[in-house]
């Protein structure tokens, strides 16, 4: 009898010591949760990385800097645009109310003044407008070649073998876009770059407009006129109110 009782007791045990087992077993699996630390695991490498490079340059401090100023210098060449379209409609209507108090030859000399004066202003802005965009040219020429070392190192780092910009490629997983990652590196690297960007201001001074012409050279050498330019609406006086005179 007590050794079939000894038999029923080891078999009532067993049950136990298995669960008691498995539950040990068990907690080798979650160790991470257990105050146990945490192995990384080895991410895989992309060959290749894509890159948007207009927002690189936009959202970068040195691209933010940039747009403002080129905004700011684009703005007051508007402005300044303006006022002088103002001046010269209101030089032209003077002029055309002089018309009739006028020597027909007087009258035909002061319009080819105003003609040569508002294709002076016009050439005088236009150059402007194309130093504005060739500083945005070369703003950003210099902000690339600045970047340029910054953007191997993400290559060298994340053991790929080349970067191409984005819109040069069909579909790509985001995983491999590296442009907030290049972003965070250019800011801490230049920031805003003043010391990067070309030295002078966005837009040149004013250069002294060219004094008229002679009656002989009114005609320039691309045959500008005013009308077109500064002076919109229409003809200038020498277009239309000195002909009127010559009539």
């Amino acid at each position: 009898m007590r050794g079939r009782a000894l038999i029923l007791a080891a078999l009532a045990a067993a049950p136990a010591q298995a669960q008691q087992g498995d539950s040990g077993m068990s907690g080798l699996v979650p160790a991470q949760g257990r105050g146990f630390p945490e192995f990384p695991v080895a991410r895989p490498q992309a060959p290749v990385l894509t890159l948007d490079q207009e927002r690189l340059f936009a959202q970068s401090e040195f691209g933010q800097r940039v747009l403002a100023e080129i905004d700011a210098a684009s703005k007051a060449l508007a402005a300044e645009n303006r006022e002088i379209e103002a001046e010269l409609l209101a030089e032209e209507r003077e002029l055309t109310e002089l018309r009739a108090e006028l020597p027909a030859d007087e009258f035909q000399a002061r319009a080819q003044a105003f003609d040569d004066r508002a294709v002076g202003f016009r050439r005088q802005q236009d150059a402007k407008a194309r130093a504005l965009q060739g500083r945005d040219e070369a703003e950003r020429a210099a902000f690339f070649r600045a970047v340029s070392p910054i953007l191997s190192e993400l290559v060298a780092e994340l053991g790929a073998v080349a970067i191409l910009d984005d819109r040069a490629v069909l579909f790509a997983a985001p995983a491999i876009d590296v442009t907030d990652r290049a972003i965070a590196r250019v800011d801490a690297r230049i920031g805003a770059g003043e010391a990067l960007s070309p030295e002078g201001p966005m837009v040149p001074e004013n250069p002294p407009v060219e004094p008229a012409m002679e009656l002989d050279d009114a005609e320039g050498d691309d045959g500008d006129s005013a009308g077109p330019g500064l002076v919109p609406g229409g003809a200038g006086p020498e277009t239309g109110a000195a002909q009127g005179a010559g009539d």
